[in-house]
């Protein structure tokens, strides 16, 4: 019994403290397929439910939204708000991942840093200095690492693989008006590099 209770304590832990990806760990994954419906009643109480993709391999939890017929709970996950540039690469990896996911029936998306560089070098204007820019770049790329939406590959120099629960946090309607931001952007970026060419 006590080898049961542990094992549920392990599974809801991990989930506490973020994604829990069946390739990095595959016996708490097979722990949490056999006790999911003991885990979604347990984290109710706590004001969230289990978000398990098994064709994808991972889970995680979200806060529930809110209920009229109960009073509101205290939030238990936090609302991140991340940095611009940041927030910027994850929407962009999200459309790469879509493109990808048309294009070809292979499972997984792997970039290089120099393609993840590519990515973001537009949005940074054209003053900035190639090796402050890069470093800046890299701090971006790491932050998304740290979050569980990159994930380096071992052994293959500066690749990363794009993790699929992505999708999960970026959705097809968000990706859509990120579009029409986008294009703002842009306009916005080459109206200031022309003013900057007038003046000079």
């Amino acid at each position: 019994m006590a080898d049961s209770e542990t094992r549920f304590s392990v599974v809801v832990i991990g989930l506490m403290k973020g994604v829990v990806w069946r390739d990095n760990d595959a016996a708490n994954w097979n722990a949490l397929e056999s006790l999911q419906t003991r885990v979604r009643d347990y984290v109710r109480v706590l004001g969230l439910e289990l978000i398990m993709d098994e064709a994808e391999g991972y889970a995680y939890l979200r806060q529930r939204p809110d209920s009229d017929e109960h009073e509101e709970l205290p939030r238990l996950v936090p609302r991140r708000q991340l940095p611009y540039y940041v927030s910027l690469l994850l929407a962009l990896l999200r459309r790469t991942l879509a493109e990808f996911e048309t294009r070809t029936a292979e499972a997984r998306l792997v970039l290089t840093r120099d393609e993840l560089v590519e990515l973001l070098r537009d949005f940074y204007g054209s003053g900035s200095n190639e090796v402050t820019l890069l470093k800046k770049i890299d701090a971006v790329i790491e932050k998304v690492v740290k979050l569980g939406f990159l994930q380096r590959l071992k052994g293959e120099g500066d690749r990363y693989e794009v993790r699929r629960v992505l999708k999960a946090f970026v959705d097809a309607q968000w990706l859509e008006q990120l579009d029409t931001k986008l294009g703002e952007y842009r306009a916005h970026l080459a109206s200031a590099a022309a003013d900057d060419e007038d003046a000079s």
